[in-house]
């Protein structure tokens, strides 16, 4: 084979590092932003937070300050970022995982541990309180071992898993009886919380019944109900069905549901440690006058600015290892300051385009939902849809309507008989309509709401019904008939 040279000219997305730090920051929501931004405070000497006091410079002055000094670092690397980010690369061609979380904090970081435990509902181990229970109880050693093990098979929920498999390995390797070990384990059954140690939900709920003194109104009735063949019948909804089965009347029922109602079928809930998640939104909307006013939420994030103390200590000729640094650092400022106006305008300009096509939303409610997806607010601003995508990931607006997601607003089109389109969105809100206001002794099945929605003029089919239907947790009509009875 000849060997030869060949000159081939092409194009190619080149993703600087400020283009990539940029696209990053977009989708970053609010907590992990905030993240973002202290670290950067803690990393950067050049960068402060811009609290509103002492001197600030000038923006010819500083601008002046930035020429000058990255004079030479700069030369040959573009640090300037377009306004929006018209790119189309994916997220995993430049870093890698799915996810890209933000950096962890610091374990110096006071403030943020101090906020994550004031955020975090701490409650006792479940483990360790069955075990200082089990230890309390008169075992003997070998009912105490047995105990622990049979503690330790218990999950989260506060049920035992495996329990046949279980109940033969403990019978073989301490020499005893199955009757043995389910002595041990009723003896855990009486522990604190109720109905903890339960092998499925019928003995959990059992258990907690059997534990309420014996007057209580309806608890005979209960015990018979939690019986594996008749709970199956109340899961079903089918109350007539269950009283007849019973031989009771639909009243002394009603009781005895009420109470099951009150039991804990996870008894182990109340044991895990959890966070609260707390929705901080991006953008607010307002009404002012007869306009929609769209503003950034500026308390999500500190501002920032350049450090003129060591910006003054940066000399052009200088090469010192000093010297380099803080070059280095302004460099990273700039870059980090550019990305943050770049996301703000970005996101600000996204939520304008959302709230001028949505605005029969805002003024009339979710039946005046109109179709939107992300390519008609991309062509809108004339973006890439996937910029659109980040701009809008986990992000969170406040309208007079209440909070929502941003991805709320965006929704399929569905064809009108008049030739237009109507939101998937406005649908939903339409069969929730119709079926609070129903019979109820003749609910509405899903052909006659397909066909109560094209005498509104929107044509669907009656899968597409009953799909909105289940996305709305609503029930299938003869299950709703069966609950009114």
């Amino acid at each position: 084979m000849k060997q030869s040279l060949n000159l081939n000219l092409s194009q190619s997305l080149t993703m600087t590092p400020a283009l990539q730090q940029a696209i990053r920051m977009l989708q970053l929501s609010t907590l992990d932003l905030k993240t973002e931004i202290q670290e950067a405070l803690e990393s950067n000497v050049m960068l402060e937070a811009d609290d509103g006091h002492g001197e600030v410079e000038t923006a010819d002055k500083r601008e002046a300050s930035l020429e000058r000094s990255t004079a030479e670092t700069a030369a040959g690397t573009d640090s300037e970022i377009p306004e929006n980010l018209p790119v189309d690369a994916d997220w995993n061609d430049i870093y890698s995982g799915s996810a890209a979380p933000a950096p962890a904090p610091s374990s110096e970081d006071d403030d943020y541990w101090d906020y994550r435990q004031a955020n975090l509902t701490s409650t006792p181990d479940l483990h360790a309180h069955l075990s200082w229970q089990a230890d309390m109880h008169p075992f003997n050693s070998a009912e105490r071992e047995i105990a622990a093990h049979l503690i330790d098979a218990i999950n989260e929920h506060g049920l035992l898993d495996d329990w046949p498999d279980l109940e033969t390995r403990l019978a073989a390797e301490y020499d005893t009886d199955a009757a043995h070990i389910q002595t041990v384990l009723g003896a855990i059954q009486q522990f604190d919380p109720p109905g903890v140690a339960a092998r499925g939900l019928a003995e959990c709920l059992g258990i907690q019944l059997r534990q309420m003194p014996s007057d209580t109104p309806g608890r005979t009735l209960a015990l018979r109900i939690v019986d594996k063949e008749a709970l199956e019948c109340l899961t079903s909804r089918d109350r007539t069905a269950l009283a007849r089965r019973l031989d009771v009347t639909p009243e002394t029922l009603d009781n005895a549901i009420a109470l099951i109602q009150t039991l804990q079928p996870h008894p182990g809930e109340a044991f895990s440690d959890h966070e609260s998640n707390y929705v901080v939104p991006e953008v607010f909307v307002t009404r002012q006058a007869s306009r929609w006013q769209v503003s950034l939420n500026a308390e999500i994030a500190p501002r920032l600015r350049i450090n003129s103390q060591y910006l003054a200590l940066i000399k052009r000729a200088d090469k010192s290892a000093d010297q380099t640094t803080l070059k280095s650092h302004l460099q990273e400022a700039r870059f980090f300051l550019n990305s943050l106006k770049s996301r703000n305008d970005t996101l600000l300009q996204v939520a304008q385009t959302i709230v001028e096509a949505q605005r029969a939303f805002l003024e009339y409610g979710e039946e005046a939902m109109k179709p939107l997806v992300l390519r008609d607010v991309a062509e809108a601003l004339e973006i890439h849809e996937s910029t659109v995508s980040r701009a809008t990931a986990n992000k969170y607006m406040q309208t007079p309507r209440g909070i929502f997601e941003l991805k709320y607003f965006f929704s399929s089109h569905v064809s009108t008989t008049d030739g237009g389109a109507a939101s998937a969105t406005a649908i939903q809100a339409m069969i929730k309509r119709m079926v609070a206001a129903e019979s109820a002794a003749k609910p509405l099945s899903d052909s006659k709401l397909a066909e109560l929605l094209l005498d509104n003029g929107i044509k669907v089919a009656r899968r597409t019904v009953a799909k909105y239907r289940e996305a709305l947790s609503i029930a299938p009509s003869h299950e709703r008939r069966r609950q009114a009875s």
